[in-house]
């Protein structure tokens, strides 16, 4: 059974810093590239982030560039995000998704919430 969980989120004050993981079972994690999206209230899913399944590349959005951080280990099976300064626009729903060509697969969420 696929399963991804996130954790991680939570109340932060701008300029602020969280870090969130995933935690994937259920299929050969290390085959996959590894992303991060967010969704926040009314507006649509967006991607953040993406660290691929070989030499662990990564690529970012343009609005996190230089603030958030992704990495890997394989060897748990894990995905984290590491986010610096945030910024009250960076508030929403953060999910962890894996793929690998026509597969992909989604983890339930986490909430960040950044506010004074």
């Amino acid at each position: 059974q696929v399963q991804l969980v996130e954790s991680g989120g939570g109340l932060v004050q701008p300029a602020g810093s969280l870090r969130l993981s995933c935690v994937a079972s259920g299929f050969t994690f290390s085959s996959y590239v590894m992303k991060w999206y967010r969704q926040a209230p009314g507006k649509e899913r967006e991607w953040v982030a993406s660290i691929s399944n070989i030499a662990s590349s990564t690529n970012y959005a343009d609005s996190v560039k230089g603030r958030f951080t992704i990495s890997r280990d394989d060897a748990r099976n894990t995905v984290f995000l590491q986010m610096n300064s945030l910024k009250p626009e960076d508030t929403a729903v953060y999910y962890c998704n894996a793929r690998l060509n026509h597969l992909t697969y989604w983890g339930q969420g986490t909430q960040v919430t950044v506010s004074s």
